[in-house]
Formats: structure tokens, C-alpha cells, sequence
């Protein structure tokens, strides 16, 4: 294995920032930034498949996105509900393996019924497996792996993580020049390289991808050694 194989990122995680800004600037309402910005999770999803990633994870809805306008998050629903059902059997075609991570008691049931749905029948994928973390956030997650915790280390921590077979990303991307991991993936992200990167989510293009992808090969990951 050369060494450009030997650091690039197969697992990436991605924080889509930027949608409303990007709507505001062009005098539209937010919902119609939410809809350019799953346009481009699903063309970045299409282009990590060729660029030999194995996960993408991307943060869809916060536990904290709650406090937004109602309108604005009754509107991100019914927008997730309809793609779902819209793209998922292409999503399947593709060999897209979904997943949902997140607390989901606190989601409708309609809405709930159908990421399991789309869980069930791309199941057996393996092309590559798309988390999407809804209505997530980082520390929630470890206060509910916390309390299934009964001792045994690291590994049976891990077991009781939303997603146990999702992979430490590599690489975390946070769009929209914003500094921070607002959240996310707080357990996995330990040993992450973070990529920061000025363009509002919809405009996240693919050579914007692949430019974040070529900083972190240019990195040198010691794991606290020299």
C-alpha cells in the first residue's frame, strides 16, 4: 500500500452548515435551503462512493434544532418524511446501505416508521453506508450509551452507541467557516482530523470535497506518539 492509500479517508463525517445563510442571502425561506442542501448531501454521497469512501456520516437535525421557528422545523419534517420515501429505493439501487442515528423517541411516529423502513429495505447494501444523525447530538448519545453501560471497557461502551458498527471517522468537515463541532459525534470524533471549510453547505461542491479530502492525506496522524 503506497502512502497516498495509506491516509486517505475511507470513514468522513460532515457537518452541513450553512443551509439557512445560504437561503437568506438569496431572499428565499429557509426550508428551500434545507432542500439545495439534501441536493448536495445526495450529489457529495454520490461522489464519496467514487472517491472510495466506505461512510459518510452527515448531521442532518440537532437535538437542539428544536428551538428553531416552528414553522421552520415542521417544515424540515415533512421535508425529511417526503425525501425518505422519494429517495430511498434509489438510494437502495445504488447500493446505499441507511442508517438513522439519534434519539428517536422524540420523533413523530410516521416519521420514525419510515427511517426504519428505509433502514430495513437497504439493509443489505454495502456499496456504502450513509448515517445520518437525527435529531442527534453528542452528549446525549454517551448519557444514553452511559446508561446501558455495565462495565467491560471501551468495546462494551461502544456497543451501546446509537450506531456500533459506524467506523471513527478519519475526517470530520464542518462547511460554512463556522470553528466548532457544535455536538457531534463527540465519542467517535476522538482522534479525528477536522477540515474547515468557507462555503455555506449548498455550496459545498465536489472540488471543495476533494480538497478537504487532500488536506487530511497532506496530515501526519501520530495517535500521541512521535
Amino acid at each position: 500500500m503506497d502512502a497516498t492509500e495509506a491516509t486517505r479517508a475511507r470513514n468522513v463525517a460532515i457537518i452541513t452548515d450553512g443551509n439557512g445563510r445560504w437561503a437568506e442571502q438569496r431572499g428565499l425561506a429557509a426550508i428551500e435551503g434545507h432542500q439545495a442542501g439534501a441536493d448536495v448531501v445526495k450529489a457529495r454521497l454520490r461522489d464519496a462512493v467514487e472517491l472510495g469512501i466506505e461512510q459518510l456520516t452527515v448531521f442532518s437535525f440537532s437535538t437542539e434544532n428544536w428551538s428553531r421557528p416552528r414553522a421552520e422545523v415542521e417544515g424540515l419534517m415533512a421535508m425529511f418524511a417526503e425525501r425518505i420515501d422519494r429517495e430511498t429505493p434509489e438510494l437502495d439501487a445504488e447500493g446505499v446501505r441507511m442508517r438513522f442515528v439519534g434519539r428517536r423517541k422524540d420523533v413523530g411516529d410516521e416519521l420514525r416508521e419510515r427511517m426504519s423502513w428505509a433502514e430495513e429495505r437497504t439493509g443489505g447494501n454495502s456499496r456504502i453506508t450513509l448515517f445520518i444523525a437525527f435529531n442527534y447530538g453528542g452528549r446525549a448519545e454517551i448519557l444514553d450509551a452511559a446508561e446501558r453501560y455495565s462495565g467491560g471497557g471501551e468495546e462494551e461502551f461502544r456497543r451501546g452507541l446509537y450506531a456500533p458498527d459506524m467506523r471513527d471517522p478519519e475526517l470530520l468537515i464542518r462547511t460554512s467557516g463556522e470553528l466548532r463541532i457544535s455536538n457531534f459525534l463527540l465519542w467517535q470524533c476522538a482522534y479525528s482530523e477536522f477540515v474547515f471549510s468557507p462555503e455555506l453547505w449548498p455550496d459545498f461542491d465536489r472540488a471543495a470535497f476533494e480538497a478537504a479530502l487532500g488536506e487530511f492525506e497532506r496530515r501526519k496522524r501520530r495517535f500521541g506518539a512521535r
